[in-house]
């Protein structure tokens, strides 16, 4: 079992979503094995199709330029790499890990904009949701706060897809013998 750790970026804005439609942006992840070994990484850039320009607020928060989605390639093709890297097309085992539902969610939903299957987001667990479990706690927490509460520091930087899923790794690690799937 290959466990996928991941994060999305995807458009926002301080306010009103304009057509209703978040777009993934950026796509970060590793591969590691059943030891917590990394295998492998992935991460790209996504263009936008729908809201093709990022607002000042998704480039303050995500450090993420206008330039950078222009020349990335298209959800469609990105997301072809990510699916054929996880090796659903090789059928090996995998499980999508995240911290919470909402890049799961975006990848269904903007999946289903472009009529992608979706099949292979069905191996997907929480991280959030179990690390609230696992630690007793009343509610869940956001990253950085089980970061600190696992003792270590976020690495690299905020809002960024491939840093987000490789300070995910720290608290995936620390707790690989626990996490329901």
């Amino acid at each position: 079992m290959n466990f996928i750790i991941y994060d999305l970026e995807a458009t926002c804005w301080n306010g009103p979503v304009p057509k209703d439609i978040r777009e993934v942006i950026e796509i970060g992840a590793y591969k590691l094995d059943r030891y917590g070994e990394i295998m492998s990484d992935f991460s790209t850039f996504v263009k936008p199709y729908f809201n093709k320009n990022l607002s000042a607020y998704c480039t303050e928060l995500t450090t993420i330029t206008q330039e950078q989605v222009f020349r990335a390639p298209s959800y469609e093709a990105a997301v072809e790499d990510f699916i054929d890297w996880i090796g659903y097309y090789d059928d090996e085992d995998y499980l999508l890990c995240s911290w919470g539902d909402f890049d799961k969610k975006i990848f269904v939903s903007n999946s289903n904009l472009y009529d992608m299957e979706t099949d292979w987001t069905k191996f997907h667990i929480n991280l959030k949701e179990q690390f609230k479990e696992i630690k007793r706690l009343k509610k869940a927490v956001g990253m950085q706060k089980a970061l600190r509460i696992e003792g270590f520091e976020f690495e690299g930087t905020e809002h960024r897809a491939i840093s987000d899923a490789y300070n995910l790794i720290k608290i995936f690690r620390n707790h690989i013998d626990q996490w329901r799937f």
